[in-house]
């Protein structure tokens, strides 16, 4: 199905001038990065709306060509830098299916609670940054609250809270233990009710839906002609969650519900990802229930680093360690491997010819597919509806410009 996003035309009227084109970005808060967005105006009614990328590019896709497999675990921090651990699952989940690995039940139960948590993460700065962007200031601070909550248990988990690198290929970096589980129980305890204030602040605050309910409309057809995932395919309707449909990491096994909406506007896609909070949260409740025993890493000393304390106390394993990170040499083969981000499929796929290195990477990234849907969205709509609309589609320049 063809995508209409034709130019409005301007009517043959004395009264009308010739149309305006300006610039919406690339230096603008509500474009939530650099994003140019030239937009065509009559009066202030949105003809057409082109999204200009490329400010950011940073080249990440031949970095991991040039780079080891393991070194560039730090650059799919910094893809989607509000979900930097569902990115290494990601990047993971692809170069272990050419190794050949299988992570033991303990290290997938755990890789779980942290791509959810850093969903729950991610979401909640769409909550807060479009509650600023659309005039209600007090949900931001709310929001990023409780997001400082999650970095807290990150930083007591793993020793970092933006950007943690957190995964490894065979498992994760470090095991679930000590004060981090009382943490993690209370941030299950404490949430929902904190998802409860968000809704009470905006869901049936007749600014909030004004500013959001038939903005930004676009149907279940059209977001499955552009390719759109994530809450901007659902909140059109289209029940599709790699973690239900596609699962990996046991998802299978978990019992959670898939959101939709019915409208596939703005409002709808808020409500979305309002719910998929809560229903990470019921996620993340059921892996910490049903923690199994065991090991973290899988045991192949081929591919997997030894543990930190090993390496610290044994020469051996030093030397084992550094040629490792600096020596890894993956089979050869081809594999394409895919998460569900908070913002759609993220997706990996990479070329090994059995080097230091990638022969190939490809990054399908869900911002740069989902922004495709900035332009027909915004025709006919009014110039102040650009700033719900980019919002409402959530996505981060820094995988965008990849």
């Amino acid at each position: 199905m063809a995508v209409e996003t034709k130019l409005f035309e301007i009517a043959e009227d004395p009264l009308h001038g010739e149309a305006m084109t300006v610039n919406f970005g690339p230096q603008h808060p509500a474009t939530h990065g650099v994003l140019r967005i030239v937009l065509t105006l009559d009066g202030e009614t949105i003809l057409a709306a082109e999204p200009v990328v490329g400010y950011l590019h940073r080249g990440k896709e031949k970095t991991a060509e040039s780079l080891g497999w393991h070194k560039f675990f730090p650059h799919t921090d910094r893809l989607d830098y509000t979900q930097s651990i569902g990115n290494n699952v990601a990047y993971a989940l692809a170069v272990e299916r050419l190794m050949g690995l299988e992570v033991p039940p303990r290290g997938r139960a755990i890789r779980v609670i942290l791509a959810e948590l850093s969903r729950i993460g991610a979401h909640l700065i769409f909550v807060g940054t479009t509650a600023i962007d659309l005039g209600a200031v007090s949900v931001f601070f709310l929001a990023f609250k409780e997001r400082e909550r999650i970095y807290d248990l990150f930083d007591r988990l793993i020793g970092h809270r933006m950007n943690p690198e957190a995964i490894r290929f065979g498992g994760v970096i470090a095991d679930l233990e000590g004060e981090a589980i009382p943490m993690l129980r209370e941030i299950v305890r404490d949430f929902p009710a904190r998802f409860d204030e968000y809704e009470a602040l905006l869901t049936r605050n007749p600014i909030w839906v004004g500013r959001t309910k038939g903005v930004g409309t676009i149907s279940a057809e059209q977001a499955v002609a552009l390719s759109l995932t994530g809450p901007n395919l659902r909140g059109s309707g289209v029940r599709f969650d790699l973690r239900r449909d596609l699962p990996y990491l046991g998802y299978e096994n978990y019992d959670f519900e898939v959101p939709v909406g019915t409208n596939g506007d703005a409002y709808d896609r808020y409500l979305v990802r309002v719910e998929e909070m809560r229903q990470s949260l019921r996620i993340v409740e059921q892996a910490l229930e049903r923690m199994p025993g065991g090991e973290v890493f899988v045991e192949d000393r081929r591919f997997v680093l030894p543990p930190k304390v090993r390496s610290l106390t044994s020469m051996e394993e030093l030397i084992h360690q550094f040629k490792v990170v600096t020596d890894l040499r993956v089979p050869p083969g081809e594999v394409y491997a895919a998460v569900e981000a908070p913002k759609g499929e993220l997706g990996f796929y990479l070329v090994s010819k059995g080097d230091r290195a990638a022969h190939r990477c490809f990054i399908r990234s869900p911002s740069f597919v989902n922004l495709q849907a900035l332009a027909p969205m915004a025709v006919g709509r009014r110039l102040s509806d650009i700033v719900a609309i980019t919002s409402s589609l959530d996505f981060v320049m820094g995988e965008v410009d990849r």
